[in-house]
């Protein structure tokens, strides 16, 4: 739990990242929070104990990256997972069988498989709406609507929702709001102060940063809603280990820096790409032709560092873009120091092949990591030339 009368509270970004959930081990006065690799912990007395007694309930070093997280997020409570996908299955054992939840129909596909084919079974129902319209959005609840599920910017077609109506909107209805903010970090946005009621992140992407490390979190403020989280915490088990929580605290120090890196050169790869004959669509925040490009001013601090395009030639020539670049690494995930590429259809949205929310064969999506843009350029120009050989 954050306090917010520290001093901490008072600081900016840059200094919250660098600061946050750290201090100096009281006992050797290691400035890094250590990795207490333990699985448990000496009691005073019988049921009597220094605040830690079994690392599934609690660890220093998890704590120190819990407090670190709802700092960052502007949040009174985090709690952090193995997976993105740990943290989003245990919010939503928050709804009922016979509840609804209204989910954005541009989401990570392991989000809606999970959605889809696994929780949909056990009496959740599901509508997927372009959660971007939010005329579309207001249609879609319902009476029994318990969560409203955004991701913002959308992956892969980084589409925006704005965060404040959409809070608005799932409150008037009933509803909690739920916003994946692993594309923007919180050095972007901060939907909790927006309206929010949950944030979630897979703090293996921006977070983490390095692409050494697995994980997810929840963020949020109210009280009742963290003692049931931290209960299905504990009794569902599914939390990192403490060299994870680690790295992601690590990661964390340098996130204001990176992200700063990550938006500068992911404006000049859309730009280029916007010039590119071979190249039939860029989809970006940060360009004037994004749709929703004035709500990102509105409601982010940068644009980001993922850059989506369509190619003309289609899947066969987004097939030769990814395998002939050498400087963007053709992989999974994003958010890494490093760039990536990949093609959603057949690799992180596979998931969703035959479904309403099948995406373009000839969509490609980059990870703009923190490398010299002239470089990143230079490489996309020269796959671009083979893709029209």
């Amino acid at each position: 739990m954050t306090d917010p009368q520290s001093p901490i509270s008072t600081l900016k970004f840059e200094s919250l990242a660098v600061h946050a959930g750290t201090q100096a081990d009281p006992g050797t006065g290691a400035v890094m929070t250590p990795i207490y690799q333990t699985s448990t912990y000496a009691q005073v007395d019988v049921g009597v104990h220094r605040g830690f007694e079994y690392s599934r309930t609690d660890n220093p070093t998890r704590s120190a990256l819990q407090t670190a997280l709802a700092t960052l997020e502007g949040g009174r409570y985090a709690l952090a997972f193995a997976s993105g996908m740990a943290a989003t299955d245990t919010l939503l054992r928050l709804v009922k069988p016979g509840e609804h939840v209204v989910c954005g129909n541009d989401v990570y596909g392991g989000t809606y498989r999970l959605f889809d084919k696994v929780l949909a079974e056990y009496g959740l129902e599901f509508s997927f709406v372009d959660a971007s319209d939010l005329q579309a959005l207001q249609m879609a609840l319902r009476a029994e609507t318990r969560l409203v599920w955004l991701e913002t910017p959308t992956n892969p077609l980084l589409r925006l929702t704005d965060i404040s109506m959409a809070a608005e909107m799932a409150h008037r209805a009933g509803a909690w709001l739920a916003v994946d903010n692993t594309f923007a970090s919180p050095a972007l946005q901060q939907p909790l102060a927006l309206g929010a009621d949950f944030v979630v992140h897979s703090t293996t992407k921006y977070l983490g940063g390095h692409s050494d490390v697995v994980g997810g979190a929840i963020v949020l403020n109210d009280e009742a809603a963290y003692e049931r989280l931290k209960f299905l915490q504990n009794a569902i088990g599914a939390v990192p280990g403490p060299q994870d929580c680690f790295l992601v605290l690590r990661g964390i120090k340098t996130l204001a820096l990176r992200m700063e890196r990550h938006c500068i050169n992911a404006v000049r790869v859309a730009n280029f790409l916007e010039e590119q004959p071979r190249v039939a669509q860029v989809i970006f925040p940060g360009l004037v032709s994004h749709p929703q490009h004035g709500l990102a001013q509105q409601q982010m601090r940068g644009p980001g560092g993922m850059v989506s395009f369509i190619m003309a030639g289609g899947e066969a020539a987004a097939r030769v873009v990814a395998r002939e670049t050498r400087l963007f690494t053709l992989a999974e995930s994003l958010g890494g120091v490093e760039s990536l590429i990949e093609l959603p259809a057949p690799m992180t949205h596979a998931s969703v092949a035959g479904s309403p929310l099948a995406v373009d064969a000839g969509l490609v999506r980059l990870s703009v990591g923190i490398e010299h843009a002239d470089d990143l350029l230079s490489d996309l120009a020269q796959a671009l030339q083979k893709a029209g050989e």
